[in-house]
């Protein structure tokens, strides 16, 4: 109990720390979530937690791939002003793009 609620307190604080930078220094803050501090803390609770490291290898091999995937996301937003879309539409079609980004991912992970 006490690892779940200290895996819980650590992605909270870095999750509100990147929101309250965002409305002071949105470019830091943007910086800040890009980086893998995610994985990071991820990485190191999973395998704190199962002490396997041969899963905690397949876990950053599918981080690995699943980051640049993950962009996918961003592409409406980059050519939104371009086309004209709202926040929502880019948002809507950003979330339509990672499924199909899952689908990717998960056949780029039988290859590995």
């Amino acid at each position: 109990m006490t690892l779940t609620l200290l895996k819980v307190f650590t992605a909270a604080a870095v999750i509100a720390f990147a929101s309250w930078l965002s409305g002071k220094k949105p470019e830091l803050a943007g910086f800040i979530v890009a980086l893998p501090i995610a994985s990071i803390i991820a990485l190191a609770f999973s395998y704190i937690e199962h002490r396997d490291p041969e899963a905690s290898i397949t876990f950053a091999k599918s981080i690995l791939v699943g980051v640049p995937v993950s962009y996918l996301f961003f592409v409406p937003f980059f050519f939104a002003e371009k086309l004209g879309n709202s926040f929502i539409l880019s948002y809507v079609v950003g979330l339509l793009l990672l499924v199909i980004g899952f689908f990717l991912h998960r056949y780029i992970m039988t290859l590995i």
